[in-house]
């Protein structure tokens, strides 16, 4: 069976047209993604690498990664976002190959074909996250670089990435997120642990509503990201 939630699925493919447009729900993944795109090169140093990007939807992070000269492959199982991603390459000019594959399907095909594996806001949409980064883990080189970006499960993320961003900032969808899914840092990395990868760091984003800017820092409080090695 697939690991992923028709419920999700559908949901994300209702919004898959305006993946793009920077003032609509996906305007947050835009604000940010200068701020993940800057952590992952730093650590992985992307030029010349092969990535994969899990859950690449419209290919926001993908075209990202190759525009730094990385040679990237991007994949999701929403047909709508795929469709997406695959027009705005006509736009921009990038080269990023897209398929529409599980990611568990993917590393029985290609296990250890990467140098980089991102899987960024995925893993709180997906039934069983261990199963993705067990995947994660076997389709890295060995010593090469996986990435995870996802939110905390306590009542602060409750408050602001639910309660603020969903019913008084409107900066998401209402019930883009289920606080059960969330995932404390902890138990992602454990996760990582048994698939056979190290956490290397581990760093925060928050908001300022006031400002409305995004920023990284060590308060790993609502959304993280954490980079890990495979051994």
């Amino acid at each position: 069976m697939t690991n992923a939630d028709p419920i999700e699925l559908e949901k994300f493919s209702q919004l898959a047209h305006r993946w793009w447009d920077i003032n609509s729900e996906f305007r947050p993944l835009h604000e940010i993604n200068p701020l993940r795109l800057g952590y992952i090169d730093n650590i992985a140093h992307l030029a010349g690498k092969t990535v994969l990007d899990v859950g690449c939807g419209g290919g926001i992070l993908s075209e990202s990664m190759a525009g730094l000269g990385a040679q990237v492959t991007g994949i999701d199982l929403g047909d709508k976002a795929l469709q997406v991603a695959q027009l705005h390459l006509l736009e921009s000019g990038k080269q990023v190959e897209y398929r529409k594959i599980a990611v568990e399907q993917l590393a029985l095909e290609q296990p250890g074909h990467y140098d980089v594996v991102t899987c960024m806001e995925m893993l709180e949409h997906v039934p069983d996250p261990a199963s993705i980064v067990r995947a994660c883990a076997q389709l890295v080189k060995p010593d090469g670089h996986v990435f995870f970006s996802t939110l905390n499960r306590n009542p602060k993320s409750y408050l602001l990435a639910i309660i603020g961003a969903e019913y008084v900032l409107n900066m998401l969808a209402r019930g883009t997120h289920d606080y059960a899914k969330f995932l404390k840092p902890s138990e992602l990395a454990q996760f990582c642990r048994n698939s056979g990868l190290n956490m290397a760091d581990i760093i925060g984003m928050t908001y300022n509503p006031l400002s409305k800017v995004y920023s990284l820092g060590r308060d790993t409080g609502v959304n993280y990201m954490m980079a890990c090695r495979r051994d």
